[in-house]
């Protein structure tokens, strides 16, 4: 038999194997619980206690640091977003073996007990950065030994349940900073002005003591003063703390020595009553919009303000109303946008937050108000657009019924013949309530309801009205219309929140009718401006508003790439006759302005390129249309091919006079002494405004005696192309080169023609000469032409597509 291992071995490494196998399955055991604690869900460390939220503007300065719902100033900075610093600083001086306890540190506490309770010195807790979490999570009483117990057995569960990472930030976040301060992220803010990230080693370090006592080591006896007689500088206490905590910290950083010189250096901590309380109203309604959504999301809040210019606006509201107390101007509101991402850049809700006598806290940006007469840009927009009239058509002002309702000029004059730009720009009632009248679809109420304007009652309750502002807007909804001008047409929702994504617009006006418009509200000469012209370098489009009763004064318009919106009354809708648009509201809008303008000297005008569609035509100014031979003053208007309304004018005619009788003269004139004389022809209406306003036109004379008495001599042109009864077929493939050439025979005194299609002008031509046409469609037109004199003849046309 061979010789074995001796059976007392085999036996003892079977119990060794066996041994090392039980603490195997023990370790397994032990680690899956561990992975199950882990794994068992559990609520996040950052959801224990409610946060602040911190609101900053476009560049990041920070506009208010609101209170957690326990009125505390807590604010949460994931643990990346905490200065390396400030975690290595609070570990050396409140847990060195954080990374390797399970919770509680045996040591720590014995010497804590020792010295308590044996050597009665002063109270110490050998707490953890564990077991300080658990005091501040579950709210303990640790100064009796059961206290302390109970803050043991909570660090053990934090340990089992959340990594040394996720409690370390914990710790950081909630961790007290003096008064109502928890946390490093608000305590940075609101000490420092600073992100967790951005702190010094000084003011690192500085926090990092802080929370061992924080009550004593924020409290000056007397308060520290430095060289610049400001009380806001940390007390010898906590500079001598901070700096026994330096001396330390170089022993595992000996390269920060050379930063020894900063601890000489006074440092200032803000006092809590010092923190920012920047733009109210913007800063409630993002906050109210971020609740209404659920509140969830980051504690750190971006918003479009400007803090410059948010600041220059408040100043001009401030200045303008202490100037103007005496006229019983005492509130104002103002909004600015930057056009190009629709961001509200400034938002001033009135002239003073604090004052309850104006009752300051109500956002005048969102009141609903009457806007006067601020609509009427849009009705000549929409009238531009569905060929009602174009921006030198002639208006007339004078006295007019729609219907039952009969509308009056707020000055209670009328001027006869306006132009559309002068009607605008001068705000006159009847010519804006007659193109009203005149419109389709969309009607001014269906323009504003698919705008977006809330609250609106039913289209009859307002009838034509709503063109003076019978109805109600707020300054927002006011400043995204005019910011739809600005950006040709399209409407944008405007941005408050700088998370807010820009969307696509909606197009509400073509780009011709909102390139007209601006160029009429561009010629609206400054309150100010005594020559009626604007400087060049940086135009404004403008347009004020006056509500019923006096109870609101508006001013409107974009400059440069601003929307300007300001606002005149009072909350109350209290009236005064000084709450005029142009003399209470324009004088604010320039004023701030000008100040803006001084501020930011890189403000340019935004190239606004000329539509496509869109052509310049010569009109007669006197009447708006095409002028007649006879037409004395002639212009330029815009127009739009196909669809602005236009033609020969007919206001200048002339008359054949009789020498001998001074009369018109009877046809036939062969043989008798004549001479031509051109009269102005007004309907009696306009004649009897001429009248009333002191320059009364000479009326043309009549002849009773005979028929025609006066009319000139000449024959009507005669169309020669295209051919009468003819169809023109045009290739598929030419469509666009191929076109109809429109002729005609004239007399021997026309100067011009001009050419119609479907009533649409679509050129001019002299004599003998060719218009091209080029149809886009197929099918059946009607084709006019008309002299100088007015005379015309017409002819159909028809084009079909071949192959």
């Amino acid at each position: 038999m061979k010789k074995g291992f001796p059976i007392h071995v085999v036996s003892q490494l079977v119990r060794w194997l066996i041994g090392w196998q039980n603490w195997l399955v023990g370790f397994a055991l032990i680690a899956l619980v561990l992975i199950g604690c882990r794994l068992w869900p559990h609520p996040r460390l950052r959801d224990w206690l409610p946060s602040s939220t911190a609101v900053y503007d476009d560049r990041g300065r920070l506009m208010r640091l609101t209170l957690a719902s326990d009125d505390r100033y807590r604010l949460w900075v994931p643990l990346q977003e905490i200065s390396p610093q400030l975690k290595d600083a609070v570990l050396l001086h409140e847990d060195r073996w954080f990374y390797w306890h399970a919770g509680f540190n045996p040591y720590g506490l014995a010497r804590g007990a020792w010295v308590t309770y044996v050597r009665h010195g002063d109270p110490q807790g050998g707490s953890t950065v564990t077991m300080q979490l658990a005091r501040l999570l579950w709210k303990l009483n640790t100064r009796s030994p059961l206290g302390k117990l109970k803050q043991v057995a909570r660090a053990v569960q934090l340990e089992l349940l959340y990594s040394k990472r996720q409690i370390l930030e914990a710790y950081l976040n909630d961790a007290p900073y003096g008064r109502n301060v928890e946390g490093v992220g608000a305590a940075s803010l609101a000490y420092f002005n600073k992100s967790a990230a951005a702190l010094s080693l000084p003011e690192a370090l500085t926090l990092a003591v802080i929370p061992q006592d924080p009550t004593r080591r924020l409290q000056g006896t007397p308060p520290a003063v430095d060289a610049n007689g400001n009380d806001n500088v940390i007390n010898s206490q906590l500079a001598a703390s901070r700096n026994r905590l330096y001396a330390r910290w170089l022993h595992d950083h000996p390269n920060d020595a050379s930063l020894k010189p900063l601890f000489a250096l006074p440092l200032n901590l803000r006092p809590l009553s010092q923190l920012p309380f920047e733009a109210p109203q913007a800063v409630e309604q993002v906050l109210v919009t971020r609740q209404i959504a659920g509140g969830s999301g980051s504690s750190h809040v971006g918003t479009t303000i400007d803090l410059d210019i948010q600041h220059s606006l408040e100043r001009q509201i401030t200045q303008y109303v202490a100037h103007n107390q005496s006229r019983g101007i005492r509130n104002a509101a103002a909004l600015l946008i930057d056009t190009r991402d629709m961001g509200i850049k400034a938002m001033v809700g009135s002239a003073n937050y604090f004052d309850r006598s104006i009752q300051g806290q109500v956002n005048g940006t969102l009141a609903k108000r009457s806007p006067g007469s601020t609509l009427k840009p849009f009705i000549y927009a929409l009238g531009f657009d569905q060929g009602v009239l174009h921006p030198q058509t002639v208006l007339r002002d004078v006295p007019s019924s729609f219907g039952p309702y009969t509308p009056e000029n707020f000055d209670g004059h009328f001027l006869g013949p306006i132009t559309a730009t002068d009607a605008l720009i001068r705000s006159r009632n009847i010519p804006a309530v007659w193109v009203a009248a005149q419109l389709k679809q969309p009607t001014l109420y269906s323009f504003l309801h698919d705008a977006g304007i809330s609250r609106m009652a039913s289209e009859k309750h307002y009838g034509l009205a709503l063109v003076l502002g019978g109805g109600e807007v707020t300054m927002q909804e006011l400043g995204g219309l005019y910011a739809m001008l600005a950006n040709r047409g399209e409407l944008r929702p405007l941005r408050l929140n700088s998370s807010d994504p820009q969307v696509d617009g909606t197009r509400l006006l073509s780009d011709e009718a909102s390139f007209m418009v601006m160029d009429m509200l561009r010629q609206n000469p400054r309150p100010d401006e005594t020559s009626g012209a604007q400087p060049s370098s940086l135009p404004v489009y403008w347009k004020t508003g006056t509500s019923w009763a006096f109870r609101d004064a508006w001013t409107a318009g974009s400059f440069g790439p601003y929307l300007l919106v300001v606002w005149i009354g009072n909350f109350d809708s209290t009236g005064n006759p000084a709450f005029v648009g142009a003399e209470a509201a324009a004088p604010l809008f320039f004023q701030i302005i000008d100040a803006l303008r001084a501020e930011r000297q890189q403000m340019v005008e935004p190239i606004r390129h000329m539509p496509a569609h869109l052509k310049r035509v010569q009109i007669c100014l006197a009447s708006g249309d095409l002028p007649n031979q006879w037409c004395p003053q002639k212009g330029m208007t815009w127009f739009i091919p196909g669809k602005s309304p236009i033609r020969v004018s007919n206001v200048h005619r002339p008359v054949v006079i009789d020498d001998a009788t001074g009369q018109p003269a009877c046809p036939p004139y062969d043989g008798k002494r004549t001479h031509v004389e051109v009269y102005e022809f007004w309907p009696s209406d306009l004649q009897q405004v001429f009248a009333q306003a002191g320059i009364p036109r000479r009326k043309p004379p009549q002849n009773p005696e005979c028929t025609n008495a006066g009319a000139t001599a000449g024959d009507p042109p005669q169309i020669t192309s295209p051919l009468r009864g003819s169809t023109y077929a045009m290739r598929l493939n030419g469509r666009g080169q191929e076109r109809i050439a429109f002729t005609a025979t004239t007399d021997a005194d026309v100067h011009a023609l001009y050419w119609f299609v479907n009533d649409a002008f679509v050129g001019r031509s002299g004599p003998g000469e060719s218009l091209l046409w080029q149809p886009q469609t197929a099918g059946s037109f009607n084709v006019r032409v008309v002299d100088d004199h007015g005379r015309s003849d017409q002819r159909a046309l028809g084009v079909s597509l071949v192959d």
